[in-house]
């Protein structure tokens, strides 16, 4: 018998079970359906390394959407972490809070008041130990999430942030500080030249302590109930009791063990052969993620990372990155970018960028042998929604996905938009030394809908299924915000990214383990941090 029971050894499961068995007195048992993450393992490790895992059935859940109807059918590729640590173990290490904006606009729903930007601030400075900032009001520097910055130097860096002034954006100090809007080396998840996932920064300190159970390769298959009272799981034919179960799965297998389990839309449910326990219309659905593209120019000067990508090079980036923790085998190489807005209409950047000194994909094809270099861009706040929901009783098949992207009006204009303001960074006469011409999309892409043909052909997701179990209380929450429970039930609550109302602006890695921190001071009945009222940077149109 367990007081809590974590189903996900992810980033938020991590961050839960190293502060709820902080109390002695208190059983934790982490069940991770994937492998452990070995110390010797190579492709884990090695920050340069993150292409290897996505793809991979030992590392990978590989999920597909359904057809997206608005991508000429195209099934979108989505890589979640198979593994302890989760997506934070093979995932691009970037940290970005979001912007406070989005947490004022949590807290504006109904129930939602101490999500604000306020009461998250100090959950952020709870975790973080950021060494680039030390003694600002907005950074925290004793937590378990060591932080390092860029460098983002060399040639193309310097010619990158000249190009985003000479087009008229800003730069800034700290995108996770005062002033989100703007450009600047970005912060990672990276220590010393090896990946600190969320496993490695919070369980794998505290996984001596005799309260703190952890089990990998247990997938669980459902919850167990009596009556409307959750009281443990199953698992590889196992059955484990607990006081409480807690669900970090995850924003596609968190509604789908709910629904696997009887809670959900109980016709919906019915249809494929479960059993209702509870009618809650709400899971699965309000599904949100960021699509991206990668804009690629060729590069004239030989100063892009190009060669540490040839086969030939490998070995000696791998042992460079062994013996000494250095080299391009030590950086994700995603060491720069930064957030701006698109239009006036917007009250705070609704596009990020992510600047790479290589023409590259995500899952290290180049589109072309020679130098180059890209950005990602993509909108991060779009109306499009989707749905996460099971095809029958099988817990072993992927549940359907549908994310609807392109699908609404404001989506189609803002990557117009999004486009238009890459092209017009990267044709400034800053980057003129280095620019040898556009790779992706090309010169033949001009038009608002050759760029939405082009989008739509070319768009990947940039990975952050997130708000398919929102909090809130409404009709359409899942979660209540105040304790992490499910409505309607006892001894179940969920503590990861389905929680979230609204998709932040940013990568998901960084506000998915604030969440995880704050609900452990709710879950063990903990007074909250106090709110921290640190004034931050809005646009002077939109201020006050």
């Amino acid at each position: 018998m367990y007081d809590f029971v974590i189903v996900g050894g992810g980033s938020a499961g991590s961050a839960l079970a190293n502060r709820l068995s902080a109390d002695p007195a208190v059983r934790v048992l982490v069940l991770e359906a994937g492998r452990s993450d070995f110390p010797w393992d190579v492709f884990i490790h090695m920050p340069a390394a993150l292409m290897f895992p996505i793809g991979s059935r030992f590392y990978d859940w590989k999920y597909e959407s359904e057809p997206e109807p608005h991508m000429n059918g195209r099934r979108i590729y989505h890589a979640r972490g198979k593994v302890l640590g989760g997506s934070s173990s093979i995932n691009g290490m970037i940290f970005q809070r979001g912007n406070p904006l989005d947490y004022e606009r949590w807290g504006a729903d109904p129930g939602m008041g101490t999500w604000d930007y306020a009461h998250c601030l100090p959950y952020f400075k709870r975790m973080e130990n950021c060494t680039a900032d030390p003694g600002t009001a907005f950074r925290g520097h004793d937590g378990p999430l060591v932080l390092e910055r860029g460098p983002a130097t060399g040639p193309l860096f310097g010619a990158f942030f000249d190009a985003v002034r000479e087009a008229g954006y800003p730069l800034t100090d700290d995108v996770n500080g005062f002033r989100q809007e703007g450009f600047a080396a970005f912060d990672r998840n990276i220590r010393r030249g090896r990946r600190l996932s969320a496993a490695r920064a919070y369980l794998h300190p505290v996984k001596g302590r005799p309260n703190l159970e952890i089990r990998t390769r247990a997938f669980v298959t459902k919850i167990l109930f009596e009556g409307r009272r959750a009281v443990g799981v199953e698992y590889n034919g196992t059955t484990v009791r607990a006081g409480e179960v807690i669900l970090c799965g995850g924003a596609i297998n968190s509604p789908q063990l709910l629904q696997l389990s009887g809670v959900g839309a109980a016709a919906e449910l019915e249809a494929v052969g479960v059993r209702p326990v509870h009618d809650l219309p709400g899971v699965g659905e309000n599904l949100q993620d960021h699509l991206e593209v990668y804009v690629q120019y060729g590069c004239k000067e030989p100063v892009s990372m190009q060669p540490a990508m040839k086969w030939r090079n490998r070995p000696w980036v791998g042992a460079r990155w062994l013996f000494l923790r250095s080299g391009p085998g030590a950086t994700n190489h995603f060491e720069a970018g930064g957030f701006a807005r698109s239009n006036e209409d917007v009250a705070y950047p609704n596009l990020m960028f992510h600047f790479l000194p290589v023409a590259v994909r995500y899952d290290g094809s180049a589109p072309a042998g020679g130098h180059g270099y890209q950005v990602h861009i993509g909108p991060m706040y779009s109306d499009a929604r989707g749905s996460v929901k099971i095809r029958g009783t099988d817990p072993r098949v992927h549940p359907a996905l549908r994310f609807n992207y392109l699908s609404t009006e404001q989506d189609r204009r803002e990557w117009v938009e999004a486009v238009r303001v890459a092209r017009d960074i990267l044709n400034q006469p800053a980057m003129g030394p280095y620019n040898a011409g556009e790779l992706s999309p090309g010169p033949s892409v001009q038009t608002d809908q050759e760029i939405l043909d082009w989008v739509a052909r070319d768009g990947e997701t940039a990975l952050h299924p997130s708000c398919t179990a929102r909090m809130g209380v409404g009709e359409d929450a899942v979660v209540d915000p105040a304790s992490m429970r499910v409505h309607g039930l006892d001894g179940l609550r969920v503590v990861d990214a389905s929680v979230m109302p609204y998709v932040t602006n940013g990568n998901i890695y960084a506000p998915v383990m604030m969440v995880a921190e704050k609900a452990a001071d709710l879950i063990l009945g903990h007074p909250p941090l106090p709110p921290d009222p640190t004034p931050f940077y809005r646009h002077p149109t939109t201020a006050g």
